[in-house]
């Protein structure tokens, strides 16, 4: 995976993990909607399976700020 794509993952990581927060969802739950909205981003431009994206995305590494 190149940096650009990790980047753009990041991105729509910590994007969803605040909307989350700001809704005054836990951190735990925040991490698991970024991951999974990280995972439906690289799936949709790679087509990796659903389950694929998420371990690939999970491996990142991403966390909450």
């Amino acid at each position: 995976m190149d940096q650009s794509t990790k980047e753009m993952l990041e991105e729509a990581y910590l994007e969803t993990v605040q909307e989350s927060l700001d809704r005054g969802d836990s951190r735990e739950t925040a991490h698991k909607e970024g991951v999974v909205a990280a995972a439906m981003f690289l799936s949709a431009i790679n087509g990796l399976e659903d389950e694929a994206a998420r371990q690939e995305v999970a491996r990142l590494g991403f966390r909450p700020e």
